[in-house]
């Protein structure tokens, strides 16, 4: 798939995102990528087999207090040829999308792996 159009279901999936969850979205930037850099990778302790679909780097809404302030964006990363190693169809790369996108916004949100497993986002 083209980045133009993967960019294109990023761009629908963040507009299905609920308006009350959208406006308390601040400071924080979208982006894809193919992979994760050599280290991310590393960081994340991740195999050569290992796919990430997507990222949140930042401090989540829970772990901030009075201080924050004057930072860097937070940042989403989609990682388009992960994403496509697993979903080849057209309908299947639009839902995982979309539901990387509700994944790493939940991130955001301070909603850690474990409890969005316990939901099915895992």
């Amino acid at each position: 798939m083209k980045r133009s159009e993967f960019k294109r279901l990023v761009r629908e999936a963040l507009a299905e995102i609920p308006e009350q969850f959208c406006q308390a979205l601040e400071n924080i930037a979208v982006t894809v990528e193919d992979a994760p850099r050599p280290h991310i990778a590393r960081q994340l302790c991740l195999g050569k087999r290992d796919l990430l679909l997507g990222l949140y780097q930042g401090v989540p809404l829970t772990k901030r207090d009075t201080g924050y302030g004057n930072v860097l964006p937070d940042k989403i990363t989609l990682y388009q040829k992960q994403i496509e190693a697993l979903y080849t169809e057209p309908d299947a790369i639009k839902r995982a999308v979309r539901r990387t996108v509700v994944h790493e916004i939940a991130h955001y949100f301070g909603i850690e792996e474990k409890r969005l497993r316990d939901l099915g986002m895992g």
